[in-house]
């Protein structure tokens, strides 16, 4: 399992099952490197208006696989435990509470 750290210093697991499930996917598995810079330096982090405790990680790409893309890495926080559910590229952000930037 590997243990990585979001934008507010907090450890964020990603398990070899989500893993697994995000490399399924083409183009986000091409970024699996990418998925720690998202976490850790965000250009957007939104907070899911379906569950709460669900934040959004964007960062901007140019010239993905697939184009100019957000990837979006998913990220369930609990009081004592976070861990990515997924990752994704995408045209927009999803819409939300916007945790950071911060005004």
């Amino acid at each position: 399992m590997k243990i990585l750290t979001d934008y507010q210093g907090r450890a964020v697991r990603l398990t070899p099952e989500r893993e697994q499930h995000i490399a399924e996917h083409p183009e986000p598995a091409v970024m699996m490197d990418e998925l720690e810079r998202a976490l850790n330096d965000p250009q957007q982090v939104i907070q899911s208006i379906s569950d709460p405790s669900v934040e959004l990680s964007y960062r901007y790409y140019h010239g993905t696989k697939v184009g100019d893309k957000w990837l979006c890495v998913v990220v369930k926080c609990l009081a004592d435990d976070a861990f990515v559910i997924t990752a994704y590229l995408t045209d927009k952000l999803k819409k939300g509470t916007l945790l950071w930037p911060t005004k």
